[in-house]
């Protein structure tokens, strides 16, 4: 008998319908034959790249010794001027908190790593030569929430003697991370780079961080929180005429972001039905945000005691894998900067931390010409890997992060807001790149090197952007011009961009990443059976389906 054949049994057929079941059992099969394939598939990709990728490994052990890297390092450290700090950083399975720890390491400090590592699967940093030590930090329980995640961070911090924690927190520790600075402060001289508990709460939630932008007078697009199918209706049916809305779920993940649409729909009986089908109560909240037609921008900002002390801006996306900064001098750099030093010294000098806003920019024809405004949508209390657009300035980035050691006088204390045109204050985030003499940022800001840098991730680019392509043109999915544009990107990228996580003097955690953490999370994902339907090389994350 056939696998999907409906046994003959008069009972059976009563509760499980041929009509429904068969389908179902098709659907299933076929899904989880896909997932089998692609993990396989990825886990094969690995090893053939294992000779090639060993041989980059073994050169860059041999030539390490003739970057200036070590030396700079050596002659900082014999320095009688110079007295090392102790910095932890947490999160270097990530490529941000890799970039972070390799910059105090090229400083001539002491570095302590520590991160979450599921499964048992070692991370990347684990293997850094930047640390001086790893550790493995606890996973957030359903019975005890954040306790022994927070003990262990306490309990390194003491041990380490550590002068400054350095926190890169993933999606789904930002909170408590929070609650561990606030811990870490009370109990020991740490200082931390993180936002207090009612801060963090503030600007991860989107409604909330959008109230709190308008209280202290800066432009955001309308937002409400919702959390009723009436609600939303209500709300489109008094809305401008003409005015379109995204609907967010609150905690919205790169997965979710992917499926956002538009309402109203194009028919009446379009709208109820998209509107019907989701699953949205007090305990599921939504946010109906006005729409801003435009290009959308990320940006990092590290901010100190109410002062912007790091900042880069670079064009963003759905699930953002590729980064090439703006110039530091262009004007929606500067727009986009102004917001964030208007957000963080209006905010005050409790803020410190790493800022991370979502900007779109909306474009509309004034009696001047084209006039732009940024509209920030969201903001991350944590730090982005954009910040890996900031290499090559270790020794000034460190610089930035002692100064919440130091005993230097606060900054002075901020305007008043102007007042605003309405509640919304659509007029106050004009780009006016006057606002800053020449255009140019003070000088202690901490931009991007030149010649500005392009970074990206080889492993995922050859997947998406050449042999997936090349894979459908010939089943007969793609046309030959979208996959002759995907494959060109690739070389460009091959040719003139840098891989994020790489670095000579450094090579282990960038052949640990290809060829033991990913096949290990892949294996994992078949142990468990469970699907996954998206993946973040930036953030080593699998997305579930």
């Amino acid at each position: 008998m056939s696998i999907f054949d409906v046994p003959s049994s008069p009972r059976i057929k009563e509760f499980l319908p041929t009509k429904i079941r068969l389908p179902h059992q098709r659907n299933q099969i076929i899904l989880w034959w896909n997932h089998l394939v692609k993990n396989l598939a990825l886990i094969l990709l690995s090893l053939l790249f294992l000779p090639l990728d060993t041989t980059i490994l073994l050169l860059s052990y041999g030539l390490r010794f003739l970057t200036p890297t070590l030396s700079k390092r050596q002659q900082i450290r014999s320095s009688p001027a110079f007295y090392p700090k102790t910095i932890l950083v947490t999160g270097v399975g990530m490529d941000k908190g890799l970039c972070l720890a390799r910059m105090f390491y090229e400083a001539g400090h002491d570095v302590i790593g520590a991160d979450v590592e599921p499964d048992g699967i070692p991370v990347r940093g684990r293997v850094s030569r930047a640390l001086k030590r790893f550790y493995r930090l606890s996973e957030l329980s359903p019975d005890t929430g954040a306790a022994a995640y927070i003990h262990d961070l306490l309990a390194i911090v003491r041990r380490e003697k550590v002068d400054l924690w350095v926190s890169v927190s993933g999606v789904g520790y930002a909170l408590e991370d929070a609650h561990a600075k606030e811990v870490i402060e009370r109990r020991t001289p740490c200082k931390a780079i993180q936002f207090d508990v009612g801060l963090t709460r503030t600007l991860h939630e989107k409604h909330s961080f959008i109230d709190h932008a308008v209280e202290l007078g800066l432009a955001a697009p309308e937002t409400h929180h919702v959390t009723s199918r009436t609600a939303v209706h209500k709300l489109l049916n008094n809305g401008p005429d003409g005015r379109r809305w995204i609907l967010k779920k609150v905690g919205v993940d790169d997965v979710s972001r992917a499926g956002l649409r538009f309402l109203p729909r194009p028919s009446l009986s379009e709208t109820y039905s998209y509107i019907s089908a989701i699953d949205i109560s007090p305990d599921k909240p939504y946010i109906l945000q006005q729409f801003i037609r435009g290009g959308e921008y990320a940006t990092h900002a590290l901010v100190v005691a109410g002062e912007v002390k790091a900042f880069v801006a670079c064009p963003s996306s759905e699930i953002l894998m590729h980064y090439d900064p703006l110039p530091p001098t262009s004007a929606l750099s500067q727009a986009m900067l102004n917001f964030t030093v208007e957000y963080a010294s209006r905010t005050g000098q409790h803020m410190t931390g790493h800022l991370s806003f979502d900007f779109m920019i909306d474009e509309s024809p004034s009696a001047k010409g084209v006039e732009t405004t940024v509209y920030p949508i969201e903001c991350n209390p944590r730090a982005h890997t954009a910040v890996v657009l900031l290499n090559g300035k270790a020794q000034e980035m460190v610089d930035a992060y002692l100064t919440a050691l130091d005993d230097h006088p606060p900054p002075p204390p901020p305007p008043p807001p102007p007042p605003p045109s309405d509640k919304y204050n659509r007029n106050h985030n004009r780009t006016n790149v006057a606002l800053i003499p020449n255009g140019v940022p003070k000088p202690a800001l901490v931009t991007p090197a030149n010649p500005l840098r392009a970074y990206y991730w080889p492993g995922h680019d050859l997947v998406t952007l050449f042999l997936y392509p090349v894979f459908q043109f010939l089943t007969g999915h793609l046309a030959l011009r979208t996959t002759l544009e995907k494959c060109h990107s690739f070389v460009h990228h091959l040719s003139f961009w840098y891989d994020s996580t790489y670095a000579i003097y450094d090579p282990l955690p960038w052949w640990w990443c290809y060829h033991v953490y990913w096949p290990g999370m892949f294996l994992a994902s078949l142990w468990r059976a469970e699907r996954w339907v998206s993946m973040n090389a930036s953030t080593t994350k699998l997305f579930p389906a």
